[in-house]
């Protein structure tokens, strides 16, 4: 009993810090005089140390989807539905997860190893002391460019992978690019596409709020901050597969699917 409590009772204290954290993002995002011009910075940032790592990771996806399951579809004589089977799997689930864990690893270590070099060298402490007010500045800039970014980064990867299965699907075959987007894009609706955007917004919600929670109470100097941002990534990571059931559960009940 004296093992299992000492395990406990820091999962759920962190718990606990990580939602008065993120009461606090949500208090401060109210208040006047939003710091645009950093929201602004951190949106190019983020975009940009993520776009290049998600566009090959997409292309690749939907190419190796597609070589994958043609055998498959062969065998049974389906492989008229090939596209249509490639499409629906990228757009519902394979590309929003992938390229979110993509953003925890590259966006959320990142923000946790910077927030955690600035709060070990006072440079935090230093803006408070100056009266600006640096959860405004870094936090809630850098959670508001995560929650927009990563669902910008997730419709960026649908459309390549969906370009990567087309040529993915000319390897064995020959179809042409029209007739591959009216197969892919016939078998899909609203109700795969709205989902799908709609769950990426509390991907990069989260991924944000964890990056800046883990650099932004880092401590024990350097070794603090290489710890912030790995546990940065693993946590992000886990909340992804968390948040991603937890919107397959709901699509399925309201009858989306």
């Amino acid at each position: 009993m004296g093992l299992e409590r000492k395990i406990d009772q820091p999962f759920f204290k962190e718990v606990g810090e990580i939602s008065r954290f993120t009461a606090r993002f949500f208090r401060e995002v109210t208040k006047p005089k939003q710091e645009w011009d950093e929201f602004i910075n951190q949106c190019y940032w983020i975009g940009y140390k993520a776009l290049t790592l998600v566009s090959i990771t997409a292309f690749i996806m939907g190419l190796v989807l597609t070589i994958q399951s043609r055998p498959t579809l062969v065998e049974f004589g389906a492989a008229a539905l090939l596209p249509s089977m490639v499409s629906v799997s990228l757009v519902r689930e394979i590309s929003p997860v992938i390229t979110a864990l993509i953003c925890a690893g590259k966006i959320g270590s990142g923000i946790g190893a910077e927030l955690g070099s600035m709060r070990v060298t006072e440079q935090i402490d230093a803006m408070e002391v100056s009266g600006t007010n640096p959860f405004k500045y870094l936090v809630v800039t850098r959670v508001l460019a995560a929650t927009v970014m990563v669902p910008i980064l997730s419709s960026l990867a649908i459309g390549i992978s969906l370009y990567g299965g087309y040529l993915g699907t000319n390897i064995r075959g020959e179809v042409s690019w029209t007739l591959y987007v009216y197969q892919a894009y016939d078998a899909l609706s609203y109700g795969d596409f709205l989902p799908s955007i709609i769950k990426t917004i509390f991907f990069g919600f989260a991924i944000g709020i964890v990056g800046c929670y883990k650099g932004y109470t880092s401590q024990k100097g350097t070794e603090g901050v290489g710890r912030s941002a790995t546990t940065a990534v693993i946590v992000a990571s886990l909340l992804v597969f968390i948040l991603d059931l937890i919107a397959v559960q709901v699509v399925d009940i309201l009858g989306l699917t």
